[in-house]
């Protein structure tokens, strides 16, 4: 195969630019502040009360939040197998789009009085935003050759930050212009739904249909997801690299994927930062994330994948631990920072090398459902055990403690990648 035209890679590199917006405007930023004030301790003194259950606010949206996760990886498996046997992966990506992106749009309801509302709508957002994320990464195996996945991969993400900057700066302005009251965040929420379905046709317009030759039967249509991942499952445990490898992702990603969930919130929480310091923060990883994401690319094209991965997780375990010790808004801004340049790296690089690791195959939509609901179930475990601890010791930096834990596993799984790696190419000069 060919790596595809630069129209159809700018394309597809473009639901990065439109779905992005979800990831730092939505998650990161914005609604952890509105959140924050909308179910703070002088409105709800007693806890927010959730199935006959009072939970500290946070490790309420940590639990809901998570549930959406395991929602998601228990129907990817369907998704992309009835995706795959109507040949148009197309389709269901555009339907997560446009749930995620409307779920945005009614966060514009969500106030005090409509707490479950508004996480109803959070829950369903990150559905629709890591729904769709199924479809957009099985593309890259088609789209691009093996060479070129990590550049294209990187300039997915580049896209992501780019856009994601642009939609938080207007955030930012309505804020500022009106810097009483909650509507400025309200209408952020609306207009991250509105941007995310007008990008994403650029994306839906360029990229390809598979073609009827390679569709396949749609008996069994509903069940074959999950024969599709036993399968895919019997593949990798006879590659010992691939296996190691997923394993290590599994683990690190717990960490990673936590600790971007619940920045914002430590710094609401801890260090009682202001709206508008958060907002120029999260502004700051996605710069820096720009700069990891093209930076790790080309680091790892000379140093080797797991290499560069392994020194990423390093570096994450050094956020853990300067993250406990936090006490003052300059050490959250410098965290930041370096919480930016790993964390664009580390995504990118971990879903190319997957693409590197796979074995040849025409059923990319399956191996990348594997990958995403390795990714959701690590998710799952890593925000419940982050919001368990904090509910136990009601003290988010214990919380953040304990994702080291994650780390260190994930990072021995990465070394025993290596090993294999070694060994591999040993035996293939012999």
């Amino acid at each position: 195969m060919q790596t595809a035209s630069k129209k159809v890679i700018n394309g597809w590199a473009m639901y990065d630019w439109a779905n992005s917006v979800y990831n730092l405007v939505i998650t990161t930023t914005f609604f952890p502040a509105y959140y924050a004030a909308v179910t703070s301790t002088v409105k709800f003194p007693d806890g927010i009360t959730f199935l006959g259950r009072r939970f500290v606010n946070t490790e309420l949206k940590d639990y809901v939040l998570a549930f959406g996760f395991l929602v998601i990886a228990l129907l990817s498996p369907i998704l992309s197998s009835i995706a795959d046997y109507k040949g148009n992966k197309k389709n269901f990506m555009r339907f997560f789009c446009y749930m995620g992106a409307a779920s945005c749009s009614l966060m514009y309801f969500f106030d005090e009085h409509h707490v479950t509302l508004g996480l109803m709508c959070f829950m369903f957002a990150g559905i629709g935003f890591y729904g769709s994320q199924v479809f957009y990464n099985s593309y890259l195996p088609e789209i691009a050759m093996e060479e070129d996945r990590d550049r294209v991969s990187a300039r997915g993400y580049s896209f992501g930050y780019i856009g994601s900057v642009i939609m938080q700066m207007i955030g930012f302005a309505l804020v500022i212009l009106m810097p009483e009251g909650e509507m400025p965040l309200k209408l952020t929420f609306l207009l991250v739904g509105i941007w995310w379905v007008a990008f994403a046709q650029i994306t839906f317009n360029r990229l390809p249909i598979s073609p009827k030759t390679e569709r396949k039967s749609r008996k069994h249509a509903l069940v074959n997801g999950f024969h599709e991942l036993q399968k895919v499952w019997h593949e990798v445990k006879i590659m010992p690299q691939l296996k190691r490898f997923l394993t290590a992702f599994f683990f690190y990603n717990m960490g990673v994927q936590t600790v971007m969930l619940v920045a914002i919130d430590f710094g609401i929480k801890e260090l009682k930062l202001e709206n508008s310091k958060l907002i120029i923060t999260a502004v700051i990883i996605q710069l820096v994330a720009i700069a990891g994401a093209v930076g790790m690319s080309r680091i790892s094209a000379l140093y080797g994948n797991i290499k560069v991965l392994s020194l990423t997780v390093c570096l994450w375990i050094v956020v853990c631990i300067a993250g406990y010790f936090m006490q003052t808004e300059i050490h959250f801004y410098i965290i930041a920072s370096l919480v930016g340049l790993v964390m664009g790296g580390i995504q990118s690089l971990s879903r190319s090398t997957y693409s590197k690791l796979m074995p040849e195959t025409k059923d990319t939509a399956s191996f990348f459902s594997f990958y995403d609901v390795t990714e959701k179930f690590s998710i799952v475990i890593g925000l419940f055990c982050f919001g368990f601890i904090e509910g136990l010791t009601n003290n988010m930096r214990n919380s953040i403690l304990a994702l080291i834990i994650f780390f260190i596993i994930g990072l021995l799984f990465l070394l025993l990648t290596y090993r294999v790696q070694k060994k591999q190419s040993v035996t293939l000069i012999n």
